[in-house]
This record gives structure tokens, sequence and C-alpha cells, in this order.
């Protein structure tokens, strides 16, 4: 007998990886896939509301891994040193880890388990979740059929979902104060959720105190950055990177000139967490 088969799906709450889902729910209905998600516990507000209209057009529950052992939790085992490109801790503990663990009921009974995973087929620099298990296969869909940025947008303005809202201002899902964020995000994060500015911060301090060499943003601290002159010159600086962008930009008759330019379009020589990003 055939080992039993299970399909399975991450959202991170960001835009490719809910416009996978709306691609496999309309292409591929006779999968039963289970959506999950791993909650750091510092989530956008923006994020679980985008998570649950997902549901509404699922039609299905999207299972929140994680529940009790949240970024806090994994800070103090840490020492709390903060984590940075070069110490991915978070990604590690609040989302790979509490995936394997969750799929491990499957495999370790020798069941198959398909792993879909939102990489473009313009995303030629990705790669995805490489499986260390027998039974764990990765399935890049998106590429498979050639679907790219402009194809994510398409079926997300299709569906009727949209983006999510944080995409007003920023194109980081994930914590509120992850530190890939670009400087202007933060910026912005200071002005749309100031209190997640303030904890961020925080812990920003005591990370300092107890050590830590790093702090959120490379190369100055919140403190300094949220200083007005400083404020002033991380708009000047971004204002002028978009337009130097825009005035490379081939004109695409299909597409609204006005589109906001994606920030991960601006700062490109950085590779976010495929985890929390997607």
């Amino acid at each position: 007998m055939s080992p039993r088969e299970h399909h399975v799906l991450g959202l991170s709450g960001g835009r490719d990886s809910a416009a996978l889902a709306v691609y496999m729910r309309t292409y591929h209905p006779h999968l039963d896939i289970s959506y999950f998600f791993t909650d750091t516990g510092k989530e956008l507000p923006e994020v679980h509301e985008y998570l649950g209209r997902l549901e509404g057009f699922l039609g299905k529950r999207v299972h929140r891994l994680n529940p009790d052992r949240d970024f806090d939790f994994w800070l103090k085992q840490y020492n709390d040193f903060l984590p940075s490109p070069q110490t991915r801790w978070c990604t590690r503990q609040l989302k790979i880890r509490p995936f394997e663990r969750w799929v491990r009921q499957f495999l370790d009974k020798g069941e198959i388990v398909y792993s879909y995973v939102a990489i473009r087929a313009d995303e030629n620099y990705r790669e995805g979740y490489s499986s260390k298990r027998d039974g764990l296969i990765v399935k890049l869909p998106f590429k498979d059929v050639g679907i790219d940025k402009a194809g994510v947008l398409d079926i997300l303005e299709a569906s009727g979902l949209g983006l999510p809202r944080y995409y007003e201002w920023r194109s980081r899902s994930g914590c509120t104060f992850c530190f890939f964020q670009q400087k202007i995000e933060w910026v912005r994060l200071m002005e749309r959720h100031p209190q997640a500015f303030e904890e961020a911060k925080a812990y920003e301090k005591s990370a300092v105190a107890h050590g830590s060499p790093f702090t959120w943003s490379d190369g100055e601290s919140l403190e300094e950055l949220a200083k007005p002159e400083r404020i002033a010159q991380i708009r000047r600086e971004h204002e002028q990177r978009v337009a130097r962008r825009r005035a490379k930009a081939l004109p695409n008759p299909l597409r609204n000139n006005t589109e906001p330019v994606d920030i991960d379009d601006l700062y490109a020589h950085q590779k976010p967490c495929l985890a929390c990003h997607k």
C-alpha cells in the first residue's frame, strides 16, 4: 500500500505565499492542503487581519504553529542578544523548527509531505527550504509554471484579496522589528505603530546592556535613527533612490506607471529570510 500523503503550504502573511494559496485553491482544488502560519508573537496587526481574510477565501482555517514559545521566550534563551543577518536565530527557532516539529508527526510514520513554497519564476537567486528528511518534498509551483511578481499581483487582484495593508508602507512581513527592514521602513514603523517602535527600542537597549554587538538597523541605534534630522536624511535618500529607479524603468502599457516601487526592488542586494518574507 502506498504511504499516506500530506500537502502543506506555509503563509507568512505576505504577498507571495498568499498568492500561492489562492493559486493552489483555484487550480488544484482536488488537493487537501493544510495551510500554516508560524507566529512570532510580534506580528503586525495587518498580518493577522490579512490571514483572516485569506481564511475566508480558502474556506479553511490556517493552523497557527508556535503557540507557546514566542520571540520573548527565545530572546531570553539567547541571553538577550538580538537576531541579525549574521545570527538568524529568530528564523531558526520561530519559523523553521516549529514547521519541522509539525511535519515530524507524519514523517516519523513513513508518510509523505509535499511542502509548497512561493518562490517566483523571476527569483532565480532564491532557493527553497532544503529538506533533511526523507519523505519531505518541496514543490515550487510558481517556478514550474512561470509566474513572476506581476503574475502574483494579478492573482491577488483577481481574487479580490489585494495586497496586505502593510504594503502601503513596507514590504516585509513577519516581526514588526525584522532586522532586514530598510531604514525608511523603520521610520514608517515609528509613524504607523509607535508602540511597536518603542518596544523595539527597549529590546535594543537591553541587548546592548547585555553585550549584544548588534542593533536592529545596521550602523546605528533606533534612538539615533529617530532623531528629526536623521529622519529627514533617510527620507531624502529614499526618495532619491525611488527617482533613480523610476528613471531607469521601461514603460509598461499593461501596468499603471504610478504603481508604488517595491522596497525590495530598491534594495535588492539584501536577501531576507525565505520563511519570514514569502
